[in-house]
C-alpha cells in the first residue's frame, strides 16, 4: 500500500470513527423511556377492538406527538377483577413503573363483590407498586355500576375510588367512562364495551388528568 492509499484509508477510518462516536453520543444523551403502566380490565385491554384502537394506544399517540419520552404498557386483561390485578402485579413490577393508571374494580361491581374487598385489593396494588418504585405516580380511574345494583351499593362502590385517591394522594379520574357508559352508539352490541369511537372519548378523558402528571415528570420541571 502506497502513501496515498494509506492517507485515504486513514481518512475513511477517521470518518467512521467520528460517526460512531456521534451515534454513541446520541444514544447516551437520550435516557431510557419512562414507563406508563395501564393496569386494568377489558376496558383497558380494548375488548373487541384492535390493540391500536384501545385508549392506551391512543394515549401513546398523544405522548409521541409531543415528543415526550414515555412508553405505554397496556396491562389490561379481559374479565379481570381487583384480586386478579393484584395476583399478577409482581410479574408486572419486574419492569420499571413511573406512572400507574389503575383501572380495576368494574368487574367487582358487576359481580356485587363487597366494596371493602375491592378497596383492600386496590390499596394493596398501590402500596406494592410504591414499595418497589417509591417515586411512581398513581392515577385512579373511577368506575360506576349499573342502577340495577342498587343505590346504596352504587354509592359505596363509587366511594371506593374517591377514598383511595384521598388516602394515597393520587389523581382521581371520577368516571373513566364519562360520556361513553350507557350510550348505545358508543358501545359494542353487548352494551358494556366501548367502540373505537368510544375509546377516543375515553382517551380524551384520561388525558385531561394524565397530561399534567406527565408534564411534572419531564426533565427540568
Amino acid at each position: 500500500m502506497n502513501t496515498t492509499q494509506l492517507i485515504r484509508t486513514a481518512g475513511v477510518l477517521g470518518i467512521l470513527g467520528l460517526s460512531l462516536l456521534f451515534l454513541l453520543g446520541l444514544s447516551a444523551a437520550r435516557p431510557p423511556a419512562r414507563v406508563l403502566l395501564f393496569l386494568g380490565d377489558s376496558i383497558t385491554a380494548g375488548y373487541g377492538l384492535d390493540p391500536e384502537q384501545a385508549f392506551p394506544a391512543l394515549i401513546q399517540e398523544k405522548i409521541d406527538s409531543r415528543g415526550w419520552n414515555f412508553r405505554v404498557v397496556n396491562a389490561g386483561q379481559n374479565g379481570d377483577t381487583s384480586a386478579g390485578g393484584l395476583n399478577r402485579l409482581d410479574w408486572l413490577l419486574k419492569n420499571r413503573v413511573d406512572v400507574l393508571v389503575l383501572e380495576l374494580g368494574g368487574n367487582d361491581g358487576l359481580r356485587g363483590l363487597p366494596t371493602a374487598t375491592t378497596a383492600k385489593n386496590l390499596q394493596a396494588i398501590i402500596e406494592r407498586t410504591k414499595a418497589k418504585y417509591p417515586d411512581a405516580k398513581v392515577i385512579i380511574a373511577g368506575m360506576k355500576v349499573p342502577p340495577n345494583m342498587g343505590g346504596d351499593y352504587g354509592r359505596r362502590f363509587e366511594a371506593v375510588f374517591t377514598d383511595l385517591a384521598k388516602k394515597n394522594q393520587a389523581v382521581l379520574i371520577p368516571f373513566v367512562l364519562e360520556g361513553v357508559g350507557g350510550v348505545r352508539a358508543l358501545n359494542l352490541a353487548d352494551g358494556i364495551h366501548p367502540t373505537a369511537r368510544g375509546h377516543k372519548i375515553i382517551a380524551a378523558t384520561v388525558w385531561k388528568f394524565l397530561e399534567p402528571v406527565l408534564k411534572k415528570s419531564l426533565p427540568g420541571t
